[in-house]
């Protein structure tokens, strides 16, 4: 029985196998049958999803032979050197950055074009229905260049923020750099830094590690500055620091003594902390001089101070009380970090409401509106009351009635609003399309009073907006941001218009601005040359690298 039980196990799994190997070629069979099958079958197969592409046109143009001339005013005639150009000779639209030429002679091997009146340096381009070929640079004369009397051509390796002349003929300049001309390879140059006129690194400002986050703002009074940012810790003060605080000239922070107070079985001893005890709990955007003290606007919410002398006793160790107060937006200070409660608190002692949205401000310094605040962004009431984007207020910090925009004002965001003393107008730039009522497509100008001014006329932006607009004392007006056409016009995010809103004739022939500006100063080169100094967050200016400043100078 036992060799009957193992010969029918045996014959079980043989058998098991062999019906295994029977099925598997069936299988294979049936597979190759589909297989055969569906070869024979044509009208089955599929097509490329993405079809075959374009033949090639066969023009060819050597982007490193520069043109003839490679530079030149507009109205200057150029020669482009290629190959097969003639074949499509009625359908050829050559471009200089974008911006469309007259041709006049077209061969097999070259193409002659007249520079159009607003072309600007960059790339050469043939279009031919969809199809584009690339061409070498050209350099468009223009009466705006770099300043080669500007020695730092490093720049800063992040965004500069804000730029302080200083009554030597130096320059302090704050934001969130951490190196300067490649100055702080060494020792890091953290968010603050003093230059010479020609702009070269002037190591004897004494920061040490300087601020531990980004500086947004700086200002003066008396033999102190200050710095507001967004920031924690200043050189060895690492701590009790609220985005807020004093500095000696030198650099150095101001500091005090304070007997800090310590558990019945230890000591007292001295500490020594920022003697500006004032700060908010939150970020610093601007910072502006009323007489001694000092006004402080960003979006924060809340007021802080420190207690250095009081004992935690709740915790029952050497920790520092912080005391808040709200107070959101704007708040002015007393030179020791004291909050001033006669500035936007009302009678019962409650801090006005301030904007129902984000805001930046604007600070009028000289002339009948000094002391004046304009306060702009993103919201649509103010101290409880509708307002739209846009309001001005008197020195104390109540709303300035003779600001009247008409009850409207801009429809939407505003993103950048200066004053001019000189030519007594407003430059103000945004996402609106209105001011009140009227059209104005991302800019207006206005009065003083806040009324439209109708002899500036701003043309349609394309590809993006205006962030940064500034006239100048001859009334030139300097735009940023990240449009790409102006009137119809390419250019690349920089522009310099006229007083009516058009494009300046001969200043607008750079190339690739990259960026956005968060100044503009009127200033001299070293040769004595009408100049601008430009910072904010941009890489590239007429295409060519540079690093979040500039001068340029004005012909």
């Amino acid at each position: 029985m036992e060799n009957n039980n193992d010969m029918n196990s045996m014959m079980y799994t043989y058998g098991g196998r062999a019906a295994q190997s029977v099925g598997a070629r069936l299988w294979a069979l049936l597979l190759l049958a589909i297989l055969a099958a569906g070869c024979t079958k044509k009208d089955e197969l599929f097509d490329e999803p993405y079809g075959t592409g374009k033949e090639p046109l066969g023009i060819e143009i050597d982007r490193f032979k520069p043109p003839v001339p490679a530079s030149g005013l507009p109205g200057t005639t150029v020669s482009i050197s290629g190959s097969g150009f003639l074949e499509f000779k009625d359908r050829i639209v050559f471009r200089f950055n974008g911006e469309e030429a007259d041709i006049i002679e077209v061969t097999d091997n070259a193409i002659k074009v007249v520079v159009p009146d607003y072309a600007s340096t960059g790339t050469t381009s043939i279009s031919i229905d969809d199809i584009v070929v690339f061409g070498p640079q050209f350099s468009v004369t223009g009466l705006v260049r770099l300043d080669a009397t500007f020695l730092p051509t490093q720049g800063a390796n992040g965004n500069i923020m804000q730029y302080m002349p200083l009554a030597d003929g130096k320059t302090i300049m704050v934001g969130h750099f951490t190196n300067y001309d490649n100055k702080g390879i060494i020792r890091p140059i953290n968010r603050i830094v003093r230059t010479f006129p020609d702009g070269t690194y002037d190591a004897s400002l004494r920061t040490g590690a300087a601020a531990n986050g980004g500086l947004n703002a700086i200002t003066q009074i008396g033999d102190k500055l200050f710095i507001g940012g967004g920031f924690s810790g200043y050189d060895q003060r690492t701590e009790n620091i609220s985005n807020l605080t004093m500095l000696n000239l030198n650099g150095t922070i101001d500091t005090m003594g304070v007997q800090t107070w310590r558990r019945p079985d230890q000591e007292d001893t001295t500490k020594y902390f920022p003697t500006f005890n004032g700060g908010f709990n939150s970020a610093v955007d601007r910072l502006y001089p009323q007489g001694d003290q000092l006004l402080a606007t960003g979006n924060f919410r809340y007021y802080v101070s420190r207690q250095y002398d009081k004992p935690n006793r709740l915790e029952m160790r050497d920790t520092v009380i912080l005391d808040s107060t709200e107070i959101r937006q704007l708040a002015r200070l007393n030179q020791d970090g004291s909050l001033d409660r006669t500035y936007r608190f009302d009678a019962s002692g409650k801090a006005m409401a301030g904007a129902n949205g984000d805001i930046r401000t604007y600070m009028h310094t000289e002339g009948e509106l000094a002391g004046k605040l304009v306060v702009f962004g993103a919201f649509t009431r103010f101290d409880d009351q509708a307002t739209n984007y846009m309001v001005r207020l008197n020195p104390d910090g109540t709303r300035d009635d003779t600001f009247n925009p008409g009850g409207v004002g801009p429809d939407y965001n505003v993103y950048s609003v200066s004053y001019n003393e000189t030519t007594g107008k407003y430059t103000v730039s945004g996402a609106f399309r209105q001011y009140n009522g009227q059209a104005s497509n991302n800019m207006v100008q206005l009065n003083a009073d806040g009324t439209h001014y109708a002899g500036f006329v701003p043309q349609e932006f394309q590809g993006g907006e205006p962030r940064f607009a500034r006239q100048l004392d001859d009334g030139l007006i300097v735009v940023s941001g990240d449009f790409r056409t102006y009137g119809g016009v390419a250019r690349h995010g920089f522009m310099i218009l006229n007083e009516s809103g058009q494009l300046a004739p001969g200043y607008n022939a750079t190339g690739q601005f990259r960026g956005n500006l968060n100044d503009v100063v009127e200033t001299r080169s070293a040769d004595s040359r009408r100049a601008l100094l430009l910072i904010g967050s941009f890489d590239r200016f007429n295409g060519e690298p540079v690093s979040n400043l500039a001068r340029i100078t004005l012909e």
